[in-house]
């Protein structure tokens, strides 16, 4: 009766808070959670690279249609198409920021090499990636919910690092960091976009004229 009992606790599933638990923090090695940490990061950058392009096809289709009402002389029309193509660009550019974000998170989860670096590298990397979770809501739901499922890991990954290794965590410097990257995505993204997209047409009201610079 013993034995039957032994195999029963051994078949048992784990608690629920165990598994909870190891949703967050799975067990097992930090370098291959966090190498897998880089490779949904990837996949998540492909993605929205997909989307960027599918939004180029659409910004060119509208920007012809401004400059074409523009030429009719149809002021109603332009403005409508106008707002249409700013709405846009301001989803480009936020996708834009959120690409070169991850690929700054990218470049520095992969030159981590010494357990002690693990928390210093990750801490500012989560905030960075709820900044875009956030700002990604609106645009894309799926990948707000893989960014939730990245920084899940990557917050168990920083807890384990911390515990093997004894370290803590400055939040001042980590809050710092995660600003300084967002700041820097940002701006250039910001060029890229002057660069990168012709600048809509402005119209008078009055004349139905193109507002010269």
């Amino acid at each position: 009766m013993s034995n039957l009992s032994k195999r029963w606790e051994a078949n048992r599933e784990p608690a629920l808070t165990t598994r909870v638990k190891e949703a967050v923090r799975p067990p097992g090695p930090l370098k291959p959670r966090l190498d897998a940490a880089v490779h949904r990061i990837e996949v998540q950058i492909q993605k929205l690279e997909q989307t960027s392009n599918r939004m180029d096809e659409r910004d060119k289709s509208i920007f012809n249609r401004v400059v074409d009402a523009y030429e009719k002389h149809d002021t109603t029309r332009a403005h409508i198409f106008a707002n249409e193509l700013a709405e846009i660009r301001k989803m480009e550019s936020m996708i834009l920021q959120a690409r070169l974000a991850l690929d700054q998170i990218v470049l520095r989860l992969k030159t981590v090499t010494e357990l002690g670096d693990i928390a210093v590298t990750l801490a500012p990397v989560i905030g960075v990636l709820q900044s875009i979770k956030h700002s990604m809501g609106g645009i894309s739901p799926e990948a707000t919910n893989e960014f939730t499922a990245i920084g899940d890991l990557l917050s168990g990954i920083v807890l384990d690092a911390g515990v093997i290794s004894g370290s803590t965590i400055n939040f001042d410097t980590v809050n710092e960091d995660s600003q300084k990257i967002i700041v820097e995505a940002a701006a250039v993204a910001e060029q890229r976009m002057k660069t990168r997209f012709p600048e809509i047409p402005a119209i008078d009201e009055k004349t139905g004229e193109k507002v010269r610079p």
